[in-house]
């Protein structure tokens, strides 16, 4: 049998975008966005803290740089000189202020986990968690990220001198350097949704199938991936957004960038939600 949103996919995202509507999706996703901006800074401090005493600062840079063009895009370039002269100073690092940093880079999962928890309303009539679980994740999210982070960046190294090198056959030489961009651009992408797919899996309550879960991520980071460029586009052709916030540019943008970003998530968990319950089984009448 096929899913239900290829049998009837207008139907299936009309119901999808009216129960968004009705669980407040865009208010949802205007807090999340707000978190996602105070929290970014705070979690690439704290990863580019602890990874620079593993690998080149640099080239972990360099990383960081090119996946958050794909978080905020336009905007990485600032964001990594604020990173970078923050890193120069990473001796001045105390107690308080990395005790700070961690508790500011959890806010945002803290957030996404209460966002959910109103999508799928369904399974927290059924179970729900135990608040030290909730407690925990947001900074299992951030070890796993900086790990994350660590695995990209020496892939990234190997892509790289893979794209400098040559192919010689038949008396014709071809660079690699194309094929090593491809290679990179896909990466990115199976990176973003291999994050979504875990977070749909372990930030709600009651862990879904990862079918359900692969589904929403997908929908999500492909929505993305357009929107990204859509973005880029505008904001360097159409918007005027310098003109009317002057020095705020950086954050206005940002938190833009965020507010898409974050419709998005939550569009993908709404599209799990509603995938789970018309596959549910229909309830049995009650014998008379």
């Amino acid at each position: 049998m096929l899913p239900v949103f290829l049998t009837t996919p207008v139907a299936f995202t009309l119901q999808v975008l009216r129960a968004f509507r009705a669980n407040q999706g865009l208010l949802l996703a205007a807090a999340l966005a707000y978190y996602l901006l105070l929290s970014i800074v705070p979690l690439l401090i704290l990863i580019l803290w602890v990874l620079s005493r593993i690998i080149d600062r640099q080239h972990l840079l360099a990383t960081l740089g090119a996946n958050l063009e794909r978080i905020v895009p336009g905007q990485s370039a600032l964001l990594l000189d604020e990173l970078a002269r923050f890193s120069e100073h990473h001796s001045a690092i105390g107690w308080v202020l990395s005790g700070s940093l961690v508790y500011f880079s959890s806010q945002a999962f803290t957030v996404l986990e209460r966002a959910l928890s109103v999508i799928f309303l369904h399974r927290i009539a059924v179970r729900r968690r135990h608040f030290m679980v909730s407690a925990i994740i947001p900074y299992l999210y951030i070890l796993v990220l900086g790990l994350g982070l660590l695995l990209m960046t020496l892939i990234t190294g190997s892509l790289e001198a893979i794209g400098a090198q040559s192919l010689h056959f038949l008396g014709h030489s071809w660079s690699l350097q194309g094929l090593s961009g491809a290679l990179l651009s896909a990466l990115g992408l199976a990176a973003e949704i291999v994050v979504l797919t875990s977070i749909y899996v372990v930030m709600p309550v009651r862990r879904p199938a990862w079918r359900h879960a692969l589904i929403g991520a997908s929908a999500a980071a492909l929505l993305w991936e357009i929107m990204r460029l859509v973005l880029i586009w505008y904001f360097h052709t159409l918007s005027t957004v310098s003109v009317v916030y002057g020095s705020l540019t950086t954050a206005i943008v940002v938190l833009t960038s965020f507010d898409v970003a974050a419709i998005l998530l939550l569009l993908g968990a709404q599209v799990i939600a509603e995938y789970e319950q018309r596959s549910a089984p229909a309830p049995q009448a009650a014998l008379a």
